[in-house]
């Protein structure tokens, strides 16, 4: 997969197919920011990159904050939906997540809480056209 990818997916399968080969760019320590509506397909895509790697109990972190997952590789899957102050994020040990080298971290709803955020991830921006289809935008930065 070459990045910048911008790509419209006219279904789920579609977007099944991006989330796999998405996984095979990531390795330890990579952050990955998910951004876009409700209901655009960031769980979703996240669920489809950890069944890559054997996990398939991916739910949405939306109430937890914070899932964790451990198959081929570790991963921990964050939801900034209901934040209200960064320093919930601290009270669950957040920066002590972010230090952790051996997992993948995924973020959704990202751009809600941007001063905890790291420079060096990808970011995706899913883009809602109609019922099935979305614009995925996935790039790097270093």
């Amino acid at each position: 997969m070459d990045l910048p990818l911008q790509v419209i997916v006219n279904n789920e399968i579609e977007t099944k197919r991006i989330a796999e080969k998405f996984a095979l760019l990531l390795k330890e320590g990579d952050k990955v920011l998910l951004n876009g509506d409700l209901g655009t397909g960031k769980t979703f895509f996240v669920k489809n990159v950890c069944v890559k790697y054997g996990i398939d109990t991916v739910t949405s972190p939306t109430f937890s904050i914070v899932n964790e997952y451990t198959g081929q590789k570790k991963i921990y899957h964050f939801d900034f939906y209901r934040i209200k102050k960064t320093v919930e994020l601290f009270d669950i040990g957040f920066e002590d997540y972010m230090k952790d080298r051996e997992a993948i971290i995924f973020i959704e709803w990202a751009e809600l809480v941007p001063e905890v955020l790291p420079k060096k991830c990808y970011t995706i921006q899913f883009n809602y056209i109609n019922e099935t289809k979305r614009e995925i935008f996935i790039k790097k930065n270093e």
